[in-house]
């Protein structure tokens, strides 16, 4: 049986689907979940799951809502920031649509990236509390970039040293 594939385009995948496949992988990545394990959940292979966050493979709508499931997010997670992104990739919006006006733009969310999820995943995973509140505050300040940010820090009997 000679089954014919659609050959993928010289410039690689769609970014679309490399884009939903990036959203899927990070969140994946977040939850310390494995290929294996959300694929068995949503029933492919894990060899299909790295095709979908490569985005050499599409995402078929009815397996787009079980990975949203399986990974607890909406569908739309899977295309935050991808008007943006697509601007930055061909310069302007493709026009896809067929409405009389444009859909608004939207901004990237830095908090939709690999690290964001991986910064926040390591976060939580500190058990003391205390130590996560004073790493919350060193980043707030040096996010800043000046002496003067705003902390509030409650003193504490103990001296971290």
């Amino acid at each position: 049986m000679n089954i014919m594939k659609k050959p993928m385009p010289e410039d690689g995948p769609d970014p679309i689907d490399r884009h939903v496949g990036t959203r899927i992988r990070g969140r994946r990545v977040g939850l310390r979940i494995s290929q294996t394990k959300l694929g068995q959940s949503i029933g492919v292979t894990f060899q299909q799951i790295q095709k979908y966050e490569s985005g050499t493979n599409r995402v078929g709508a009815s397996n787009l809502f079980k990975i949203a499931k399986a990974l607890n997010v909406d569908v739309s997670f899977f295309f935050d920031g991808l008007i943006s992104q697509l601007g930055e990739e061909r310069g302007s919006m493709p026009a896809y649509g067929l409405a009389d006006s444009a859909a608004p733009t939207f901004d990237f969310n830095p908090m939709n990236s690999r690290e964001a999820f991986e910064l926040m995943h390591n976060y939580f995973r500190i058990p003391d509390p205390t130590v996560r509140k004073r790493l919350f505050q060193l980043i707030r300040v040096l996010s800043y970039g000046e002496p003067e940010a705003p902390v509030h820090v409650e003193e504490s009997a103990e001296k971290v040293g």
